[in-house]
């Protein structure tokens, strides 16, 4: 390594433990072999009502010759405020060139969250959106799923038929994560039998602060009601468009019960387009194999392929 590479090696180093030590809690290591970063922000400590997750990227020129890449992440975030906090961060980066910018980053962010708190504006919208929109997602087994609507009755049935017993906290297990291009998905698996264990295996999750600063958190379960011999399941995109139904489809393919599947999403600034949802559904099918819901990746592999199978024979007969 040349000694300009290991001056700013070590630049990088002495900062993010400045930045670790002032943030505490707030700073989050998504991937330190790719210098991988999210702080999340708020307006202020006690209830908070502005929040952001800067995400950053540091590449080997910085902060010499290069700057940070980074990402805003926000349900709030969009158009014209988005730019404009953008151009504002630019502008630091070019007033402080070859200096490391990230703790003046991350106090600007601060400095415009408390404008937005002291100002009439409303209360940011909670939902999120997805970064990525495709035209075809080339999945075309799963282009034509919807959700399930299950009887009401029976679901309301089977909820009031849990008992309290059934609130302690499941055992989690995590599976080996998959980066693509700078994002890294990571699946997350619980068995559950109740909707109460599903909050909490979430809630417990959540608490952990490098899933919830994840760019997604996308999840699925599927409970089985022995008594009304009906399946209870339901599924979350977190912004990432049709991706929870998705997840919740492959579980009907695998024909797996009494699980949760949870599948964190760390965005690394470059769009995969179809190939995150591929990503999100190894990932889930590997944990799902890892801990005996299904028997073999070859198995479900065959399964998926039955499926995809039988929806062209079934396109080619209606064409007939």
């Amino acid at each position: 390594m040349a000694a300009g590479d290991t001056d700013r090696a070590q630049q990088q180093i002495d900062e993010i433990e400045a930045l670790s030590s002032i943030y505490g809690d707030d700073w989050c290591v998504v991937d330190e072999d790719e210098k991988i970063y999210c702080i999340k922000i708020s307006d202020c400590l006690d209830q908070p009502k502005w929040t952001l997750c800067l995400q950053v990227i540091l590449p080997p020129g910085y902060p010499a010759a290069e700057p940070p890449i980074y990402q805003l992440n926000a349900p709030w975030l969009r158009g014209q405020d988005y730019t404009d906090l953008a151009n504002s961060l630019e502008e630091i980066y070019v007033q402080n060139l070859g200096e490391s910018i990230l703790y003046l980053w991350v106090e600007k962010i601060r400095e415009v969250l408390v404008e937005k708190a002291q100002s009439s504006d409303p209360e940011p919208d909670i939902k999120k959106t997805t970064e990525e929109v495709d035209e075809d997602d080339g999945d075309d087994f799963l282009l034509d799923y919807q959700p399930i609507q299950e009887d009401q009755i029976k679901m309301l049935n089977c909820l009031t038929s849990e008992s309290q017993n059934d609130e302690e906290l499941p055992p989690i297990h995590h599976g080996n994560p998959i980066t693509d291009r700078r994002s890294t998905f990571q699946a997350h698996l619980a068995p559950v039998v109740t909707t109460r264990q599903v909050k909490r295996v979430l809630e417990k999750l959540y608490e952990n602060k490098k899933i919830a600063s994840a760019t997604h958190n996308i999840y699925a379960y599927r409970i089985y009601c022995e008594d009304k011999q009906t399946f209870l399941q339901d599924c979350e995109d977190d912004g990432e468009t049709a991706a929870g139904g998705r997840l919740l489809h492959l579980m009907q393919i695998l024909n797996v019960h009494n699980v949760l599947v949870v599948v964190s999403r760390w965005y690394g600034g470059i769009l995969l387009g179809p190939d995150r949802f591929k990503h999100i559904n190894n990932c889930a099918r590997n944990v799902l194999v890892e801990y005996n819901y299904v028997t073999s990746t070859e198995e479900s592999s065959r399964q998926t392929g039955k499926s995809k199978k039988l929806r062209k024979d079934n396109k080619k007969k209606t064409e007939h």
